[in-house]
């Protein structure tokens, strides 16, 4: 609790020596006033239909990490607490939820599952923030990966821990291009904003690194709606495509491994996500050696990663695989201890072009964008052995690191022009 002057004279003129000059040094300018306060995040995300269980491990996820971050295991002292709110995929249902969250006095809002649902609400907070100075929001966005969201609908209150679709194309490019059985490539992609972005970044930084790699077919379909995704399965083997590129998440990557499984399908497939919840469970032993991931995280991170991953199995037997959940509890905890405040308008400031040591090594918070800086890794889908032993969903198989790229390598340009308050 912060105390007015008046107070802590009247503190001082009760306590014995020693303990009054205590209680003046707690409450001097430069503690922080902040220790002990409880930080509540707005969680929008779907919790209901075919996107519910990856929600749901999701929310596990930042409760999970909320304890380990509360209290001494920030340098602020606060404490985090997690409410979840269900936006059922839904751009306009997440708008509902987040005035659902500020009628609650809720300051801090994460969201990251559909980049539709993400601009939606980067709108939203801009106008509310500039409507309803003194109760700003700030939007920490998990997974939400668009790069519009950092470049022409930049905001000065949203903030990405993830790497965005062309950082995580350039590094998986990087590794495709050393790849000389890639020849022919197939793009399917989800029909929303991340999937076109995942389509044309494929096109353009992979057709530069090697020119003489055709593109067979493109493909677009509905978000989370499709359940037979052999139709798509049949167009891919068609054109004779041995490499499918896919930012497809959740049932929606599951379901068209499953597919692909299923049709003898045997191109190897470059994806975002395919440690999600479902879809090692969908890949099995048919996957053996031709699925790739990108990500800024993997389940053979070593040391605290390791036994965070473990008990988080064990807890939920569920895997761990959003990463950037630590991220934010580890830049909002330094943010607050910079800013000496839990005031949203003061610790986006702090947030801004800080840097910290992260799970995956430095990360930086790009000043001009918004941008998380961090280095990623390309893992492929193989038997769990004795150096890579973890096995998602209790498969036997897993997704080993084969290629690490520093920050620098995936960090793209941007174009936004930030609009600062003030």
């Amino acid at each position: 609790m912060v105390r007015s002057p008046a107070s802590c004279s009247s503190a001082s003129s009760v306590l014995p020596g020693g303990a009054a000059l205590l209680a003046l040094a707690l409450l001097a300018p430069g503690a922080h006033a902040q220790q002990g306060e409880t930080v509540k995040i707005a969680w929008i995300d779907p919790l209901s239909g075919l996107m519910a269980p990856v929600g749901q491990n999701q929310v596990n996820s930042f409760r999970f990490f909320a304890e380990k971050f509360s209290g001494a295991g920030n340098p602020a002292g606060v404490k985090f607490e997690v409410v979840p709110f269900d936006n059922k995929l839904s751009p306009a249902e997440s708008l509902t939820q987040l005035k659902a969250a500020i009628d609650q006095g809720i300051r801090y809002v994460t969201q990251g599952n559909g980049s539709g649902a993400a601009a939606a609400l980067i709108d939203a907070i801009n106008k509310h923030n500039e409507r309803n100075p003194g109760k700003e929001v700030v939007y920490l966005n998990h997974s939400a990966v668009d790069p519009d969201l950092t470049n022409g609908k930049c905001s000065y209150w949203h903030f990405r821990m993830d790497a965005d679709t062309s950082m995580k194309m350039e590094a998986l490019t990087s590794f495709m291009k050393d790849q000389k059985d890639i020849q022919k490539v197939f793009l399917l992609n989800q029909n929303y904003a991340h999937g076109h972005q995942v389509a044309k970044y494929a096109k353009e930084i992979l057709g530069r690194k090697r020119p003489d790699v055709q593109f067979v077919g493109e493909d677009l379909h509905p978000l989370a709606q499709v359940r037979d995704f052999a139709p798509y399965v049949a167009k891919i083997k068609a054109s004779g495509a041995d490499t499918v590129i896919t930012g497809n998440w959740g049932s929606d990557l599951s379901l068209l491994l499953k597919a692909a499984n299923e049709a003898g399908l045997t191109a190897k497939f470059y994806t975002y996500y395919t440690g999600v919840t479902g879809t090692p469970t969908a890949l099995g032993g048919q996957g053996d050696g031709r699925v790739f991931q990108v990500s800024y995280n993997h389940y053979h991170l070593p040391g605290q990663m390791m036994k965070w991953r473990d008990e988080f199995q064990k807890k939920f037997n569920a895997d761990f695989y959003t990463g950037s959940v630590i991220h934010i509890y580890t830049l909002l905890g330094e943010a607050m201890a910079k800013a000496k405040s839990t005031d949203p308008v003061k610790v986006a400031a702090a947030l801004e072009g800080l840097k910290t040591k992260s799970f995956n090594g430095e990360v930086e918070m790009r000043r001009t964008d918004h941008q998380l800086q961090q280095t990623l890794f390309v893992t492929r889908w193989q038997k769990a052995d004795a150096k890579f032993p973890y096995s998602p969903e209790n498969t036997g198989y897993t997704l080993a690191p084969v290629a690490t790229y520093e920050a620098y390598v995936a960090s793209t340009p941007t174009s936004c022009q930030m609009k600062r308050p003030g």
